[in-house]
């Protein structure tokens, strides 16, 4: 009889499956590869220009960018769930930081001025 030796807290094989490997292997389904990262970078890049073209003062700067983060964020929604979501993360990165720049220009306004420059 061969005599096994045993580790505490791991199994030895059985030997029943040979080829197999002792663990489960685990990756992801649908991997987020860096061009459609990049490309969903570009884009939002892109649309947030337009949008801060429109832009004829600061009030009307904050506005539009907020109008373009809210579309973008339904768009990385909808991308996330039916589309690809490596697009769907880099719009949703480029939003997130010209929603902050914009509130950082708002907040630098009302700071230096005491006067809410949204109304």
């Amino acid at each position: 009889m061969v005599e096994r030796q045993r580790t505490w807290g791991v199994a030895a094989p059985s030997g029943l499956f040979p080829g197999q490997q002792l663990r489960p292997v685990y990756r992801e389904p649908h991997p987020i590869n860096p061009g459609a990262l990049f490309s969903g970078l570009g884009t939002t890049v892109v649309w947030f220009g337009l949008f801060a073209a429109l832009a004829r003062d600061l009030a009307s700067y904050a506005w539009w960018t907020l109008v373009a983060a809210v579309t973008a964020w339904v768009v990385a929604a909808v991308l996330a769930v039916v589309g690809d979501r490596g697009v769907a993360v880099g719009v949703s990165l480029v939003s997130g930081l010209g929603l902050a720049i914009a509130s950082g220009f708002v907040a630098d306004r009302w700071i230096t001025t005491s006067d809410w420059p949204m109304w």
